[in-house]
């Protein structure tokens, strides 16, 4: 059998690499411009490499009854890798897939297609200008996981934004959110207090280390109106070979003081990773 080869190739953000995994057949990195974007184990999409990824995860798993349905609207796609996971564990789900990069699109499609019926719909346009036209409470769940190169766009990040979001889900509908920040964290504190002014129940996910200010990192942002199960969401992420740790409640006001509610006038881009914060080898 011939060994599959790595693909290069120029998409709308940069220059895209699919790399096999050579320790896993049927398994693949999207990398754009160096960066890693996605893995996909095509022949399992429950196994997970990314620790954001998992964390993301976890919320899937917690969103309804084990195996239930749920309707999910990704924003941001890469290699299709929650998507994947979501069909799998939860069959029947109706999944849209929001990604700005045709590109990129056109390029997973060719070399890592979704099968026919798993139920996910992928859509060429922008996050927010595909979710202000979406009907509203039509989504059990959410996933922001847009990046532009290794940053969340301005656009993404205001109250406005929010709002938009918050018209989307239904009312015990949970967004998730895939942030990236350090200490001081002034993004995420800035993002806990723009959200704090829409859903009445916050939470985040991370490794204790980011939490702590030791490392830049990837934080999962979890925005509601109604309380969610996150005993249970603490006790997975807790139990990963990964572990994370659940925040919530005073914890969280302390981290979020007096920042700021961002508006889209005066939004902006996530900051820069520093250097090796994401790379890979």
């Amino acid at each position: 059998m011939n060994e599959p080869l790595p693909v290069l190739r120029a998409v709308d953000g940069g220059t895209a690499k699919l790399m096999p995994d050579i320790d896993r057949e049927g398994a693949w990195l999207l990398t754009v411009d160096g960066a890693p974007q996605s893995y996909v184990d095509l022949a399992d999409p429950t196994h997970l490499e990314f620790e954001y990824a998992r964390r993301l995860a976890h919320v899937v798993d917690c969103a309804a009854p084990e195996g239930a349905p749920v309707d999910l609207l990704h924003l941001g796609g890469g290699a299709l890798t929650l998507p994947r996971y979501a069909a799998a564990t939860r069959p029947g789900s109706r999944q849209d897939v929001v990604e700005a990069d045709r590109g990129l699109l056109d390029l997973v499609a060719e070399h890592l297609p979704v099968p026919a019926d798993a139920g996910i719909t992928v859509h060429a346009a922008d996050a927010r200008a595909w979710l202000e036209a979406a009907p509203a409470r039509s989504a059990d769940l959410v996933v922001g996981d847009v990046f532009g190169g290794s940053r969340v766009p301005a656009h993404l990040t205001s109250v406005e934004y929010a709002h938009v979001v918050g018209r989307v889900l239904r009312p015990g509908g949970c967004y998730a959110a895939n942030l990236a920040d350090g200490a001081p964290f002034p993004f995420l504190r800035s993002q806990l207090a723009t959200f704090g002014a829409v859903f009445a129940e916050l939470a985040l996910i991370a490794e204790p280390a980011v939490l702590r200010g030791r490392r830049f990192g990837n934080i999962v942002l979890l925005a509601s109106h109604i309380p969610q199960d996150t005993a249970r969401l603490a006790r997975r992420a807790a139990g990963d070979p990964f572990p994370a740790r659940v925040e919530e409640g005073e914890p969280l006001a302390r981290l979020m003081g007096d920042a700021p509610v961002v508006r889209d006038a005066d939004a902006v881009a996530s900051p820069v990773p520093p250097g090796g914060a994401f790379g890979i080898g």
